[in-house]
């Protein structure tokens, strides 16, 4: 069975620049600590959220199109792969469909099987189908 990389397509009533510009947000709709920039290539920043951290690189930026974080380190303190992001990465890419935006989240090398799969899904689940559409939508996120 091949493993595949946690994804999920919202759609959001922005223009593709709105939505690029509130993604790079990191503290808006993700984490109330984030340490660094997030707005262009070769940005570095940390999202803190106490003992657990992400360090991310911007490593590919595509305005209004696409933004790749590459996980430079972590620590994921409640399991014993405390490192287990560290190479993954996360990518949103923004697309039209039908009047609207549609953002594709994929977190390349979170798939079943990893140790923190089950928890980490439920995660993004929360801070992208529901934090981050309402932040662009409504412009109130629910940072953590």
């Amino acid at each position: 069975m091949e493993n595949k990389n946690y994804h999920r397509a919202i759609t959001v009533n922005a223009s593709p620049e709105e939505a690029m510009k509130k993604i790079s947000q990191v503290n808006l709709w993700w984490a109330k600590k984030v340490k660094g920039k997030t707005e262009k290539l070769n940005d570095k920043f940390t999202v803190d959220f106490g003992e657990t951290f992400s360090e991310f690189l911007i490593s590919e930026f595509v305005p209004n199109k696409k933004v790749v974080w590459r996980v430079t380190d972590c620590n994921l303190h409640w399991i014993k792969a405390k490192k287990e992001w560290v190479g993954t990465e996360v990518v949103f890419e923004i697309s039209e469909k039908e009047n609207a935006i549609q953002i594709d989240f994929t977190h390349i090398g979170l798939v079943p099987g990893v140790e923190c799969y089950n928890d980490c899904e439920a995660g993004w689940n929360g801070h992208i189908t529901n934090s981050l559409v309402n932040f662009i939508n409504e412009g109130k996120g629910e940072p953590m």
